[in-house]
């Protein structure tokens, strides 16, 4: 494997990493380092080492009362660091052993905690890098972790879910996915399904033996018992998928009706540009809020009418992309204005695209009491809701709203399990399906290898959540995205 590498730039190490290197699992087997805090000033920065000569490694570079292999595991040692090759001290450390299998990735773990200047963490880790241990690549701790079978797949991705967790609600899954609720259902699933197949396989080998039959009605009821699971798990996927990853909340409507004025309130801080003019927004943006736990990303849009301006149409073009990915949709209607047919015509168009959306009467502060009442005859019996974003009047009742759409609140969210990845809502979709297969196959009397071969393939697809079954290239994808340190 090609080394990966750190660049020095005005100051900076920048990670690196090389083409060849990237998703080869060849070399689990070398000593690997990197630093597991971002770099920065900080009071603390953390240096981490795994692998059969991790001890040994840090043993040529650490200066303390003992030597590392001396140091019980999961004990904390104060020492130095020094350049293994002049002596040379680095920095005053706090050093810790964690001796294989009980470390993060299963394998000998040394961290020590330096300072945590940008400059002295990364010259101790070219210690560590002197003495002949490779750099990590991304993710690669959990990967080992799991390779080594400390953790399942689906527990290792749920690291990057607690990282990137943006509220309670979202790090409260991730820790249950950690803890391993969902490992703990796909497995149930698994040991049934592995049963069935086992009957399924006497039967075949044995046909011509005084084997008792499968029982097809039994085994048909069993088969659509767990097809069930799998298909009331696919109906949690939306649900955490949001906690996930946040409610996407697209903010459109006709130019100067206040869209933006509405995400900086909803915000509480100037994000975008607020002008009388209209057409100032130009392009989208986009930021994260919470709403009672949700994680919420609201995007602001250029304002959608008919234009020839090239840089507005341009604007409008993105706003149409935002719409289409959109959980919801926010139309602002400027309600100190008569309803007009643009902004008819914007609602009909979310009608007939069987979009989710909520109507929001702005401005409320300087219409009447009258023209709001017209207005809302005009709309009919949609829903909506009165604010003025520049006032603040109303914020609560809409997030509330925005919130409710969503569901998320309307469950206790610390009961059952939630999926939230979409690799394994597609897994669990062709579990079902060859389930599915397997049940109609069953149903027409066909040769029992028709039927296991369908139930094989919907234990393979089960497999793949939690990493029974995997290759190099769902590895590859899934590890990528964590940090280096990770």
């Amino acid at each position: 494997m090609s080394p990966s590498l750190y660049i020095q730039y005005q100051n900076s190490y920048i990670f690196c990493m090389s083409k060849e290197s990237k998703g080869n699992l060849s070399s689990l087997e070398d000593t690997i380092a990197a630093i597991s805090t971002p770099l920065g000033e900080g009071g603390i920065g953390i240096v981490r080492l795994s692998g059969r000569d991790a001890i040994k490694i840090a043993d040529k570079i650490f200066k303390g009362e003992k030597s590392v292999s001396q140091i019980p595991s999961h004990r904390v040692t104060y020492g130095e660091i020094a350049d293994p090759l002049t002596g040379e001290i680095v920095d005053e450390v706090l050093l810790t052993v964690y001796q294989s299998p009980k470390s993060y990735t299963a394998e000998d773990l040394v961290e020590i905690s330096c300072h945590g200047g940008q400059l002295v963490v990364t010259k101790v880790l070219e210690q560590a890098l002197k003495c002949g241990v490779r750099l990590a690549e991304t993710g690669e701790f959990t990967l080992r972790a799991f390779m080594n079978g400390r953790i399942d797949l689906s527990q290792a991705e749920a690291v990057a879910e607690v990282i990137r967790a943006k509220t309670d609600l979202g790090l409260r899954l991730g820790l249950r996915h950690l803890k391993g609720d969902l490992s703990e259902k796909i497995n149930s699933y698994r040991d049934r399904l592995i049963d069935l197949l086992a009957r399924l396989e006497v039967e075949i080998d044995f046909s011509e033996e005084d084997v008792e039959p499968l029982d097809r009605e039994k085994t048909i009821i069993e088969l659509q018992s767990i097809q069930k699971e799998i298909r009331d798990l696919l109906s949690t996927y939306n649900e955490g998928k949001i906690l996930r990853e946040g409610l996407n909340v697209v903010i459109i409507g006709k130019p100067n009706v206040g869209k933006s004025s509405l995400l900086n309130a909803l915000l509480k801080e100037d994000r975008a540009i607020v002008t009388p003019i209209p057409g100032t927004t130009r392009d989208t943006i986009s930021e994260f809020a919470n709403f009672k736990g949700v994680p919420v990303r609201l995007v602001d849009t250029a304002g959608y009418r008919i234009s020839k301006d090239v840089v507005e149409l341009e604007g409008i073009k993105r706003t149409k992309i935002e719409m289409g990915d959109a959980d919801l949709l926010l139309i602002v209607m400027d309600t100190s204005s008569e309803i007009n047919q643009e902004d008819l015509d914007l609602e009909k168009e979310m009608v007939i695209s069987k979009s989710k959306y909520l109507i929001v009467f702005n401005k409320i502060d300087i219409a009447s009491a009258d023209l709001i009442q017209k207005n809302k005859k005009v709309l009919k019996e949609k829903s909506m809701v009165e604010i003025s974003a520049l006032k603040g009047k109303g914020l609560e009742s809409l997030k509330e709203m925005i919130v409710s759409t969503s569901s998320v609140l309307q469950k206790d969210q610390t009961q059952g399990v939630l999926i939230s990845s979409l690799r394994h809502k597609d897994a669990l979709i062709r579990a079902e399906k060859s389930l599915n297969l397997a049940i109609d196959s069953l149903k027409k009397k066909m040769s029992p290898e028709f039927v296991a071969m369908d139930v094989k393939s919907s234990l393979d697809a089960i497999g793949e959540v939690v990493g029974k079954t995997f290759t190099d290239d769902i590895l590859n994808k899934i590890f990528s995205e964590f940090c280096i340190g990770k």
